[in-house]
């Protein structure tokens, strides 16, 4: 059986997808990523959550830690991960990024938001590290 999101996870993804949406709105595609990271940052501390950025993710390698770690873009409530684009097209790559991210950090829940996209709903997808 397969562990299904909590409550809080899910109030923690509607408030990441409200938060796009109003910096999408605000101040539309185009721009760097590290720009709508800052914006996602501010609107969701405004909005209650703990809000942490650039985290690192230790990689081990057969027991061994590596010295080259993973940064997720932005940690919520140490719950979900938002990881931030603006690209023109969205590589399978980084569908890969987010489901290691969410592998490697046992967590369950995870978004790949990429804002240069004429309409945001475009640009969000939703996955889940399904834990049996």
């Amino acid at each position: 059986m397969y562990q299904k999101t909590t409550n809080e996870a899910e109030r923690i993804g509607s408030a990441i997808v409200q938060a796009a949406y109003e910096i999408h709105t605000e101040i539309g595609p185009g721009l760097l990523e590290r720009i709508y990271e800052s914006c996602m940052e501010q609107v969701l501390k405004e909005a209650g959550f703990d809000v942490k950025r650039q985290v690192t993710i230790p990689v081990h390698f057969r027991g061994t830690p590596l010295k080259a770690g993973l940064r997720l873009d932005l940690l919520i409530d140490n719950q979900v991960i938002v990881e931030i684009k603006s690209a023109e097209v969205l590589h399978p790559v980084y569908e890969a990024q987010i489901i290691s991210y969410l592998k490697l950090s046992n967590k369950h829940l995870g978004f790949l938001i990429n804002f240069n996209v004429p309409l945001i709903k475009q640009g969000i997808k939703r996955y889940i590290n399904f834990v049996p």
